[in-house]
């Protein structure tokens, strides 16, 4: 099978990258990114000349080039996103050039040449859910977006199912908790945490700290959608959660300076974003039922792998934090 990845040089896509070659050796993979800053290439140099793996720097709101790769392959997983919920809230327009147009232009390509299509997308399309209850969000939670980041990622969730009810477009939809793991940009929050607290810098925490999260090691997020693609049902969405759920923002900043034996010093509390949801959780029944989905990966003990990583690939991370990173790639596609 040939599939076409997008955004396979960011975080997930690029542990995804890693998991199907290394789970469907006789697959192939193309790899659409058009490296932005959450691009990079480093993360995908193990892979070396591999012949079945072919990166190409590009938009995916080229249509052109988005037609070609299309055409070419048999099967669309849709990472390639704007993502980051702080600078949506300084500039949204990028996030609807990219989350939204980009989307309707893979879908467009995908229904002219009958290809399979999965969107992968996240748990803040449903809002927040109230701090004290236990509410979870399945796949029939109303859609209501709270920041920009959320609102372009629903807009792009609703053009896929469009596209599967008005053109019977062979897709599917995930919707998955906060991912951490190897190569993770560190700007979110468990990667800004640990690399800061390798610099001896302190750790910005919004609010009072108590904002309640689903973790998901992407791994787990990773073999959930080769389920998907094996098992799902077309048309249908499913929510993926991991083991370890309801842990407050506070809470695992407490884990990882246990971790690195670090005390709450390092802890420096900042004035909170606007908007910020409450809490996410996430209900993977019918993933569970429908897939066989099961998480397999402890909070606790892959928190610990992914700071024994963080402290084993320094270069890589410094080299993210101090831009360095992006001359890996200039030199190879320009600027």
């Amino acid at each position: 099978m040939k599939l076409l990845v997008t955004g396979g040089a960011g975080f997930i896509g690029s542990n995804f990258v890693h998991y199907w070659l290394k789970n469907h050796p006789a697959d192939e993979i193309t790899n659409l990114d058009s490296l932005t800053y959450a691009g990079n290439l480093e993360n995908l140099k193990d892979l070396g000349q591999s012949k079945k793996h072919i990166f190409v720097k590009g938009d995916i709101t080229n249509v052109d080039l988005v037609k070609t790769l299309v055409e070419a392959n048999d099967v669309i997983v849709h990472f390639a996103a704007e993502s980051h919920v702080d600078r949506s809230i300084m500039d949204a327009g990028v996030f609807v050039k990219t989350n939204v147009l980009g989307t309707q232009i893979l879908l467009q390509a995908a229904k002219d040449f009958n290809k399979r299509f999965h969107q992968v997308s996240t748990d803040e399309v449903y809002g927040q859910l109230p701090l004290a209850g236990k509410e979870k969000f399945s796949e029939s939670s109303p859609y209501q977006p709270r920041n920009p980041y959320a609102a372009s990622k629903a807009a792009s969730d609703h053009l896929v199912r469009s596209f599967y009810h008005t053109h019977g477009l062979a897709a599917t939809i995930s919707n998955t908790g906060n991912n951490f793991g190897p190569y993770q940009f560190p700007e979110k929050f468990i990667a800004l945490a640990i690399t800061n607290l390798l610099e001896n810098k302190k750790v910005p925490l919004y609010g009072d700290g108590l904002n309640v999260r689903d973790w998901l090691y992407v791994d787990d997020h990773c073999r959930a959608i080769d389920l998907i693609l094996q098992k799902g049902k077309i048309g249908d969405t499913y929510c993926i959660g991991g083991l370890t759920q309801g842990l407050s923002n506070i809470e695992v900043l407490k884990k990882i300076l246990a971790i690195l034996g670090k005390d709450e010093s390092m802890i420096e509390y900042v004035k909170d974003r606007p908007g910020h949801d409450r809490r996410y959780e996430i209900d993977w029944t019918k993933a569970q039922k429908e897939l066989g989905y099961q998480p397999e990966h402890d909070f606790d003990q892959y928190l610990q792998k992914t700071v024994k990583w963080y402290q084993t690939n320094e270069t890589w991370w410094r080299n993210v934090k101090s831009g360095e990173y992006q001359k890996y790639y200039e030199k190879q596609y320009g600027s």
